[in-house]
């Protein structure tokens, strides 16, 4: 699909086996001039390949966004991104992420095998990426706690308490917090914040500036959607130039 700035987006759902530790497979062209746009927070963690006509083949790894931040697309550019959910540092990266907060680190040029060459196909890097990381699932047995734990903040948008989380899984809610804290820098409570952002973005973009989701009042929705945007709904939901982006709300096919 292309978007309004005339940057070129396409992403694709993992298979059924892999839902638990991957969201999507997303890729993003810029074929004219540099752009400059938004990203808002969502909760995702990144495996990012990118190439442009002024900068070489490189890999990252982006941690958890608490913020807005200001991206620069370079002109002639292509990247391609895994986009993971939280359990899959554990048991596809085998890391914690906590130090990259806000923040990305880079990758070997050879991280999975990927190369410039991988650049050239999309289908084809997400049938490289899915083997993969399908492989790095069968190195670990999966805590079934933290499979259901995960499941319920993402069934929920973020819209759960960490005290019901804590009596569904049989977790204290002390352990949870250190888990989340040790393993992804910030604690359940801000994640799900973000979660909560990120669903109400997907309202805002349709004009409706009142909370869906569970906020304590109207004041509550403005404040909470400004600290982790940097703006108001009303604001949001205008988007001139196209220039708020929240990859996880776009498509997906």
């Amino acid at each position: 699909m292309e978007l309004t700035n005339n940057l070129i987006y396409a992403s694709h759902l993992p298979e059924p086996s892999l839902k638990d530790f991957v969201e999507s497979f997303w890729m993003l062209d810029n074929p004219s001039e540099t752009k400059e746009i938004i990203l808002l927070p969502d909760g995702r963690i990144d495996i990012i390949l990118s190439q442009s006509s002024t900068m070489p083949f490189h890999i990252v790894l982006l941690g958890i966004g608490t913020h807005p931040e200001e991206i620069v697309i370079a002109e002639k550019s292509r990247t391609f991104a895994i986009s993971f959910n939280l359990l899959a540092t554990e048991y596809i990266l085998h890391e914690t992420v906590s130090d990259i907060l806000d923040y990305a680190k880079n990758l070997p040029e050879n991280f999975w095998g990927f190369t410039v060459d991988d650049m050239n196909d999309f289908n084809q890097f997400c049938k490289k990426a899915t083997e993969k990381i399908a492989s790095e699932l069968s190195l670990r047995k999966i805590d079934e706690r933290k499979r259901k734990l995960f499941d319920l903040i993402y069934s929920a948008n973020g819209d759960i308490s960490v005290k019901e989380l804590s009596e569904k899984v049989i977790w204290s809610e002390r352990q949870i917090n250190r888990y989340f804290n040790q393993q992804y820098g910030i604690s359940l409570k801000s994640y799900c914040g973000i979660l909560r952002f990120r669903a109400s973005f997907t309202h805002i973009k349709e004009g409706k500036l009142f909370p869906e989701q569970n906020f304590s009042d109207q004041s509550h929705f403005i404040k909470e959607i400004k600290r982790l945007s940097g703006f108001l709904p009303k604001e949001l939901s205008q988007n001139k130039n196209d220039r708020f982006i929240q990859f996880s709300v776009l498509p997906v096919k």
